[in-house]
């Protein structure tokens, strides 16, 4: 029997304004990603993502609002399975955007950052440029 190998997977918020996106670095990083993070254990994709943008940008997600905008995989080169999964959504949210102690550093980017992030958010930079939504 074949042991079922479980992909790690990000629950992301995609927040554009003015052709630009939201990116974050953690400390000792120098790659930019998408705000969010890991599901806990029982967490739908909502609550893991209410969660993340509070711990990290001390903002308030309107749950209500969030709009799947895709799902995005990196594959392995060796047998091309999949190697990480990335979730996104939009939403609105209420507060202030503010880095807490994980963060480094936010960043409104343009297609023309594209380099600076990780493999798999140079996908969705990709989308949302060929959408017209990222300048």
């Amino acid at each position: 029997m074949a042991k079922h190998e479980v992909v790690p997977e990000k629950v992301a918020w995609v927040l554009v304004r003015g052709g630009r996106v939201l990116m974050t670095r953690v400390r000792g990083v120098d790659v930019f990603y998408f705000p969010g993070g890991k599901r806990e254990s029982g967490e739908s994709d909502a609550e893991t993502l209410a969660r993340e943008i509070d711990e990290e940008l001390r903002s308030r997600v309107d749950t209500a609002t969030m709009v799947h905008v895709g799902t995005f995989e990196t594959r392995r080169e060796s047998d091309g399975r999949t190697e990480f999964r990335m979730i996104c959504y939009t939403a609105e949210h209420t507060g202030p955007l503010v880095a807490s102690s994980e963060i480094a550093e936010l960043g409104w980017f343009g297609y023309g950052d594209r380099a600076r992030v990780s493999a798999v958010d140079r996908m969705v930079f990709d989308m949302l440029h060929s959408s017209g939504r990222l300048l």
